[in-house]
């Protein structure tokens, strides 16, 4: 089964898909480790890992979706991946998913913004008009028919134009042919609950320690009627601590710490699969 007739299967189940956000392969194979059936590639954490700068549409079309590749050929569980505004209007839109599904992703998310786009719970987004953002979903919708790769649709519409508006927006999508609807960063539990109850698609949640949206319990967010709760924000913020932290230390101790055990090396060889390594060249030696 190809990742995304799995996670069309994941779909159908009962119960709460809970996705931490990748960034790198190596976040990504934590994640399959620690047994999630579901990835979620973060522009965030993309933006900030590849290129050192914030999530402003700074990465494109060519380095998100290579991003994207490597990320996904690195686990065998489905990952969805961020693909911003789709890189233009509904052909590049076309191309983008169309990419996306040659790659082996099981999802790809669009979202309604302008370009360049903002980072969801961040301030100084616009949004494009409705009729636009459905077009661009026609045109994904006819681009995930090879592959059927699973299509998050996200509507950034209320930090614009307010709650009404936004959940407007998510029963368009919805029509048109969405597979999964993402309101982003609803304000309130009440307005969660209106989202869940309205939608009757699979909706997504994001999950984003202080941001806009109340910080609820999985088994919340499930009795809600959510289907996929993301977390994309979550491996990448406490790698970063962790790192700032050790390089500190470091540079106050100037060498390792006498009773550092947290990770050896040789656990980090075999995360990164060094021992299929060795296999597969000893298969292969001459």
């Amino acid at each position: 089964m190809d990742h995304a007739a799995r996670l069309r299967e994941l779909l159908s189940r009962p119960g709460i898909l809970l996705a931490p956000g990748c960034y790198d392969g190596m976040s990504a194979r934590l994640i399959e480790r620690a047994g999630f059936d579901l990835a979620y590639m973060t522009g965030f954490g993309s933006a900030a890992s590849v290129l050192g700068m914030p999530d402003t549409g700074l990465m494109c079309f060519t380095e998100m979706a290579h991003h994207a590749a490597n990320l996904s050929a690195a686990i065998s569980i489905p990952m969805v991946a961020d693909a911003d505004t789709g890189y233009g209007n509904a052909v590049n839109t076309y191309r983008t998913v169309k990419a996306y599904a040659q790659s082996g992703l099981a999802g790809v998310q669009i979202e309604d913004q302008v370009s360049p786009k903002k980072c969801g719970h961040t301030k100084g987004k616009e949004v494009i008009p409705l009729a636009e953002m459905i077009g661009k979903i026609r045109a994904a919708c006819d681009a995930r028919a090879e592959k059927d790769i699973v299509l998050v649709t996200r509507t950034d519409a209320r930090a614009v134009n307010g709650f009404d508006d936004a959940l407007e927006r998510c029963l368009a999508f919805e029509a048109a042919g969405a597979d999964v609807v993402f309101f982003e960063a609803p304000e309130s539990v009440e307005e969660m609950e209106t989202i869940a109850r309205s939608i009757k698609a699979p909706t997504l949640i994001n999950v984003v320690q202080d941001g806009k949206t109340p910080c609820l319990h999985a088994d919340a967010l499930e009795q809600m009627g959510f289907k996929i709760a993301i977390y994309p924000s979550m491996l990448f913020r406490i790698a970063a601590w962790a790192m700032r932290d050790e390089l500190a230390r470091f540079k106050r101790d100037k060498g390792y710490a006498a009773d550092d055990d947290r990770m050896r090396f040789a656990e980090i060889q075999d995360i990164v699969g060094f021992p299929w390594y060795y296999e597969m060249e000893e298969k292969y030696r001459a």
